[in-house]
């Protein structure tokens, strides 16, 4: 599949087949997830391979928003076969390298989002290629996943996606027109 073709035709996936999801894929998946650009080459990111249901089911139920009525995302996570968990070091990333370690942007320390969104970036377009589907989840309550999934001190979660067979084909949602969007030499 082209790269244009994976960016384009890629889609949030709620729904899923219970088929399992062959190792060798998931290893192919989180292999394009480790090749994503980083600060200074950081590489700060850490992956989780959920495939247990009691802790999928766990994760499920840190999403934001759950209420009487069911929540899709969350169903999905406890439906496909693999989760994903993404964290990021913090400290490695958006620091110079001159003593004391500091910031060198305005964004501070959180330059470790920007690493890790790249890697799920990554991680998404491959699946996608792979006829897999994911949706990117930020919405929970990252601080119990990590409780749940003993993530150590110094590292945070930032997404996560389950990752399994599509079980529904959403349409393309319409997308502003370039124009809108980009302006030059000044904003």
């Amino acid at each position: 599949m082209e790269v244009e073709e994976a960016i384009k035709n890629r889609r949030s996936i709620r729904q899923y087949k219970p088929d399992a999801v062959d190792e060798q894929i998931v290893e192919q998946v989180l292999d394009a997830a480790r090749w994503a650009p980083s600060w200074a080459n950081s590489q700060c990111w850490h992956f989780v391979v959920v495939r247990d249901l009691q802790i999928k089911e766990r994760l499920a139920n840190t999403l934001f928003g759950i209420t009487d009525r069911p929540n899709r995302t969350a169903e999905s996570i406890k439906v496909a076969p693999v989760a994903i968990v993404v964290c990021a070091d913090v400290g490695k990333s958006g620091i110079s390298y001159r003593e004391p370690r500091e910031p060198v942007t305005d964004k501070g320390e959180y330059w470790y989002m920007f690493d890790a969104a790249l890697a799920m970036q990554n991680l998404a377009l491959r699946a996608h290629s792979l006829g897999l589907g994911t949706v990117v989840v930020g919405a929970f309550d990252a601080k119990e996943v990590a409780r749940v999934l003993e993530v150590p001190a110094g590292t945070v979660v930032v997404a996560l996606t389950p990752l399994g067979y599509p079980n529904e084909a959403p349409n393309l949602r319409p997308r502003k027109d370039l124009a809108e969007m980009v302006h030059q030499n000044r904003f």
